[in-house]
């Protein structure tokens, strides 16, 4: 299954992003997507999961989840916008990331880049980044990635400058 990760679009939807969209099996968008003709415009080129972010109106708070968790190819999945990072978890996820950790942890919110693996409790922590053009970012940033039986396989970052 070959993965596209991105956030932060904040209503910013451009070739770049689609070019990506049209060579991945699903999407999965960690939130702060804006308008709702982004997310419209992935889902009608590919499979679409996503959450909700702080700057999303109520539309997307009806048509996604806060917390999308899910299995794929094997693994656990949790999806959350505003989720921080091993050693930092946001207060809203903490107990039941300790108690029940995903194979896979994803968010967006910081506008930064960031995969790490959290030996603590056995988990990937992933953001993509921003790939929109509104935050600090100076370079927009997706993943992608395959799940095959269990495990994640090339990794690769894209990012663009921000022009």
């Amino acid at each position: 299954m070959k993965i596209l990760l991105l956030s932060d679009t904040h209503s910013h939807m451009d070739d770049f992003i689609l070019k990506y969209v049209q060579q991945a099996d699903e999407v999965w968008h960690a939130g702060d997507i804006g308008d709702l003709k982004v997310t419209d415009q992935i889902a009608a080129l590919k499979p679409l999961r996503g959450v909700w972010g702080n700057i999303d109106d109520d539309n997307a708070r009806m048509q996604f989840p806060e917390h999308n968790r899910f299995t794929c190819e094997g693994m656990d999945i949790w999806i959350t916008h505003i989720g921080g990072y091993p050693g930092r978890y946001n207060q809203r996820v903490r107990p039941e990331i300790y108690d029940n950790a995903p194979d896979i942890f994803i968010c967006g919110h910081s506008h930064i880049l960031k995969v790490v693996n959290d030996k603590k409790i056995n988990c990937l922590h992933m953001n993509p980044g921003a790939i929109g053009m509104h935050g600090f970012h100076q370079k927009r940033t997706m993943l992608r990635f395959e799940i095959n039986d269990g495990k994640i396989s090339n990794l690769e970052v894209i990012e663009k400058d921000r022009k």
